[in-house]
């Protein structure tokens, strides 16, 4: 099992490298193959092809927020969320030059990334859930979409910030997730969340 989660990453790491040095478009499968040391069998024992592989380091990013412990449940749900999507660009931070170029070549031509939305909306569920802020049904759907717009508004802006520290994208995320909270709150039946309540406020 070990080798085989070894190997995932190999295939990842490869892709969004060569993605990086060349383009995603101009990225094969069996250019992917070789800069991982695999097979083309192999390769495809993971994953049958490229979106496959942006839906592995979703799912690779997903496991390594969530092992990030349980939430403080007496913060914000606002703040419970920055801190759940701060680490996920830290997870994320390796493969940063691979997908900037994804997301300019997706600007261009939408398809890429219209292939990984579900997985994406699949993703904001879980980190809601990491932030302790579970929510089934059509409500869940509707935070989960949330948070997807917010995640979304704030890659801009991580992709051009190349500090140490992040402060562009910390700024980011918290306007956009305030702004978040604004419309949800201003909703028929809301009303502002408090640390001590157990309603879910919105990302």
């Amino acid at each position: 099992m070990a080798k085989k989660a070894d190997n995932a990453r190999k295939v990842i790491d490869a892709a969004l490298e060569l993605a990086a040095e060349q383009g995603w478009r101009n990225t094969s499968l069996a250019a992917v193959a070789q800069r991982a040391g695999l097979s083309l069998a192999e390769v495809y024992r993971h994953f049958p092809g490229r979106t496959a592989i942006l839906e592995g380091l979703a799912r690779q990013v997903d496991a390594a927020v969530l092992s990030g412990g349980e939430p403080d449940m007496e913060e914000r749900p606002r703040d419970r969320l920055f801190d759940v999507l701060m680490r996920r660009f830290d997870a994320l931070a390796p493969y940063k030059p691979g997908l900037r170029v994804i997301w300019e070549e997706t600007r261009r031509n939408p398809l890429p990334g219209l292939a990984t939305a579900a997985q994406l909306r699949r993703s904001m569920a879980w980190m809601l859930e990491a932030a302790g802020l579970s929510a089934p049904g059509f409500r869940g759907l509707l935070l989960s979409k949330g948070l997807t717009a917010v995640w979304v508004a704030t890659l801009r802006t991580w992709f051009e910030d190349d500090s140490e520290d992040l402060a562009r994208t910390m700024a980011a995320l918290d306007a956009n997730l305030r702004r978040a909270e604004e419309v949800w709150n201003s909703l028929p039946g809301r009303r502002a969340p408090t640390a001590d309540t157990a309603e879910a406020a919105v990302p």
